[in-house]
């Protein structure tokens, strides 16, 4: 019989015991759950999965931008786009036969190429004559090709291939092959790459991300609140919430499923980490009992802010984002959960790092939170966060 119980105890900071016993052996590392989407924590990705290959990232699958955008207009489907940057990410391509998949699901179509010329690479790499799938080995080369075969006889009349994603297409497949159900997809993805991790969508509903700002606009979708396929919002963000009709934007609940809940409750480190505040954190948040899980899970819980000016933060503080992720976590929540439950640390760099306007550490402690203020900021990484810095205090933290 097993059971859990809470053990308190001090660490130290970094703990190179602690680390070099993960270093050694990864394949047993902590189970450090990510609440993530985009390409933020792409370089940390790459390298956590030299401490542990039971990572969790629990991706947002919101995406309105991009090739996401263009599948999910024709197919009603989450993006699949950052689940798979992440698995991209995590993939070992020391193993026989991942590099060459890396490098097919990493490939994009040009943007400047004729529709007649996209569709015959498209029907090259379906015959596996293109040269990027003749170099996959069988059988992955076979599930591949099936894959995208798949998407090919569903593709509408007049589809814009410019710039697309083949491992998009793949993952769209790959969603049609198994009647609409991504997790199948992503399960065979992460086997084909050899991702040392575990990758998901928080929910797997084809929902809208829909921000509500401070003038009372309503921005529709994902890519408007970002920045990056626009101008960044003059104003600061009032509220977010999810909606299921991207031309009516009411309010929709969903519920996380209980995979992802088992997922958070047996996390042994749970991180909100830098990314887009909105966009890749808070939309991790809304989903029903994501607040709930964390809140019965008693392991450690982080938050590593961003640096430097992120859009969507708009005249925040330090503290305005720790309350705003309590908010948004207590909404999850059916009982009133303390704010020790939620959220235990915040893990910054005050000295070499800028958090925009003036922050007080001591109105962050006030809800409860230990501020960790460590050099995270290397003359490697300035003005951005050191990858394997933030790691080395994240994981002594376990």
């Amino acid at each position: 019989m097993t059971m859990r119980i809470l053990v308190s105890r001090t660490t130290t900071l970094p703990d190179p015991i602690k680390l070099a016993r993960f270093l050694r052996a990864p394949e047993l590392g902590p189970k450090v759950l990510f609440f993530t989407g985009g390409t933020a924590l792409k370089a940390l990705s790459r390298r956590i999965i030299d401490y542990t290959h039971n990572s969790i990232h629990l991706i947002t699958p919101f995406d309105s931008g991009g090739s996401s955008a263009k599948l999910r207009a024709a197919f009603d489907m989450p993006a699949v786009g950052d689940l798979r940057n992440r698995l991209m990410a995590l993939a070992d391509r020391t193993v026989k036969g991942a590099p060459e998949t890396y490098e097919l699901f990493a490939c994009r179509l040009p943007r400047d190429a004729a529709p007649q010329a996209l569709r015959e690479r498209l029907e090259s790499m379906l015959r596996g004559d293109d040269e990027l799938v003749a170099r996959v080995p069988d059988p992955m080369r076979k599930i591949i090709r099936t894959h995208l075969r798949f998407f090919v006889e569903r593709m509408p009349e007049g589809f814009d291939l410019r710039g697309a994603s083949i491992g998009n297409l793949i993952l769209t497949g790959g969603y049609f092959n198994y009647d609409r159900n991504i997790d199948p997809v992503i399960y065979l993805f992460s086997k084909l790459v050899e991702a040392r991790g575990q990758v998901r969508p928080v929910v797997n509903n084809p929902l809208h991300l829909v921000a509500e700002l401070e003038d009372g606009s309503v921005l529709m979708g994902q890519h408007l609140l970002t920045g990056k396929e626009t101008q960044p919002i003059s104003v600061p963000v009032k509220r977010i919430f999810l909606t299921e009709h991207a031309d009516d934007p009411q309010p929709t609940e969903v519920a996380i499923p209980d995979k992802t809940a088992s997922l958070i409750a047996g996390a042994d480190l749970i991180c909100y980490p830098i990314g887009s505040f909105y966009t890749s954190l808070v939309a991790n948040l809304l989903p029903r009992g994501v607040g709930e899980s964390v809140a019965a899970n008693r392991c450690p819980k982080v938050y590593i802010p961003n640096l430097g000016t992120d859009p969507e933060q708009r005249g925040m503080t330090l503290p305005d984002q720790v309350r705003t992720l309590l908010d948004y976590l207590e909404r999850g929540c059916a009982k009133a959960p303390s704010h020790e439950s939620l959220l235990n640390f915040l893990l910054v760099d005050t000295r070499h790092g800028s958090y925009g306007p003036a922050s007080d550490l001591d109105q962050i402690r006030s809800y409860g939170l230990t501020v960790i203020d460590a050099p995270l900021v290397t003359d490697r990484s300035a003005p951005y966060l050191d990858e394997e810095r933030v790691l080395e205090y994240l994981l002594s933290l376990v």
